[in-house]
């Protein structure tokens, strides 16, 4: 990962929440795979704190943006400033070490693994070449209880044995644990029930309570408008519309998915 001042001042996270500067920014992020254009001049600012909903209909480029910020690839041409310098991701290796964690669809769990292994799978603590079970134990506890995560039966259950939204709470405590400054939660609520939908909605938002800026995949309007402080809308690969949830209802929100405009405008 480089990282060029290109005349920016140096600044940490705390200076850009007081000098209300985004945690992250992208300016006119474009890729191409071949003739398929997936992103064209997207612009996207995001803040410490807030919950971002990222919506659009299959294809407008959800998936090729949060690889871009995830570092699963880098764009053909724009920008992408973090805390107020600008940033060349090389690898998802470069986007972790900033504090951007994604949590995809399928989770990236290990099944055959308990909870306290897949929240330290890869950071496991260690002293003289032997894990230090104890410690990894109490911090795995305290993180779930502080993210009043309390339907696991056991943190040495295996994943195999979670709910979907159990699943999901741990994705989430393990990047609370990893001091993630901003998380992308791709599609958090597909296939649970009213239950496990309400526990990672509230989880969201607690993330959002700690300071963590947080952008959410979803097709479901229920779930982005019960969370979400803005929203951004992708239509064929461009950033058609962004702004405050209150700009937005599901009529104008759909328009703005499915043809790029809408007769309200948000």
């Amino acid at each position: 990962m480089s990282i060029s001042n290109d005349s920016l001042e140096p600044a940490g996270s705390q200076a850009s929440q007081q000098s209300g500067e985004p945690l992250l920014s992208l300016r006119g992020i474009t890729k191409t795979f071949g003739p398929v254009r997936a992103l064209t001049d997207v612009d996207l600012d995001i803040a410490s704190g807030t919950v971002t909903a990222l919506v659009g209909d299959n294809g407008a480029g959800k998936s090729s943006l949060i690889k871009t910020v995830s570092g699963l690839w880098g764009p053909d041409s724009g920008q992408i400033f973090w805390e107020g310098r600008q940033v060349h991701l090389h690898g998802p290796r470069d986007a972790e070490a900033l504090g951007i964690t994604t949590i995809y669809q399928d989770l990236a769990l290990c099944e055959n693994l308990d909870i306290v292994q897949n929240m330290f799978l890869g950071h496991e603590l260690t002293r003289r070449g032997v894990l230090e079970e104890g410690p990894m134990e109490i911090r795995a506890r305290e993180t779930l209880r502080d993210l009043h995560v309390v339907t696991v039966r056991s943190i040495r259950q295996p994943v195999a044995s979670l709910s979907g939204g159990q699943r999901q709470s741990v994705a989430v405590a393990k990047a609370v644990m990893s001091n993630a400054k901003l998380v992308i939660m791709d599609e958090p609520t597909a296939a649970l029930g009213v239950a496990q939908t309400t526990m990672v909605l509230e989880l969201i938002k607690k993330l959002a309570a700690r300071g963590v800026a947080v952008i959410v995949i979803s097709h479901n309007l229920n779930d982005v408008f019960e969370v979400a402080d803005r929203m951004a809308v992708l239509y064929l690969g461009r950033m058609v519309v962004e702004g405050p949830i209150g700009q937005f209802d599901r009529q104008n929100t759909v328009e703005y998915m499915t043809t790029g405009t809408a007769a309200r405008a948000a």
